[in-house]
């Protein structure tokens, strides 16, 4: 490929990462805010994030984005940029996926940490903050991370919209050269690689998080002295 059509593509990878960290950052903090609000102590917020989780994980990301990009614009009088249209839409349907794992992974706290907290008067906020999360989270961080690579695949859905991420541009590519092989090998390769890397960073962050979780404290073996001086 000459310089020209490796611009065009090195562009495609820095448009499809700065996607996939705003809308990982969307979801993750949907996945939080709602995944807390399913375990709530009132019934109507637990309905409501059921509901929205239920409508965003029984619709198509795809037709998610169309919607984003093609309904709101006349419905509300503005125009999103493409970036912050598929931020939007990927954000709110991956972060619905979340929710799930972050409900899980607190109902999965044995019970009677919680009740603990309530002997020591905790509020709930406390209870959460300071004896549910930090057990939770190291547990959230595999399916966290399974889908922060789906999220990576599902970044290139917005290549619909003619924005120039990483399937997009190899797709410009492809038409200039007229060879298909090769450049859609180049961009297995290269999606490959950033999943690589962030499955490696995941990994990282749960050793971290999960570094003296649930281990016992270590204590001194007394070792008993005779008594009386020895044996005469």
């Amino acid at each position: 490929m000459t310089s020209g059509l490796w611009e065009l593509v090195l562009k495609g990878i820095w448009t499809t990462v700065q996607l996939l960290v705003f809308s990982s950052l969307l979801a993750a903090a949907v996945s939080f805010v709602v995944g807390v609000a399913r375990t709530h102590r009132l019934w109507i917020v637990r309905f409501l994030a059921g509901f929205y989780t239920e409508v965003f994980r029984g619709t198509s990301a795809l037709v998610m984005i169309f919607w984003v990009f093609f309904v709101l614009p006349p419905a509300f009088g503005w125009q999103l940029v493409p970036m912050w249209a598929g931020t939007l839409a990927l954000g709110l349907t991956y972060g619905a996926y979340g929710s799930e794992i972050v409900r899980g992974a607190l109902k999965a706290v044995d019970p009677a940490q919680q009740e603990g907290g309530i002997a020591l008067s905790f509020t709930p906020w406390q209870r959460m903050r300071l004896i549910l999360l930090p057990q939770a989270v190291p547990e959230m961080i595999p399916p966290f991370s399974n889908l922060l690579i789906e999220l990576l695949k599902g970044t290139a859905l917005v290549s619909v919209m003619g924005m120039g991420d990483l399937a997009f541009s190899g797709n410009l590519v492809r038409l200039a050269l007229q060879e298909s092989a090769g450049i859609y090998t180049y961009l297995l390769l290269i999606y490959f690689v950033i999943a690589f890397l962030l499955t490696r960073l995941m990994r990282g962050l749960e050793k971290k998080l999960k570094a003296g979780v649930g281990k016992e404290p270590v204590r001194e073996v007394q070792v008993p002295q005779p008594v009386g001086g020895g044996v005469g």
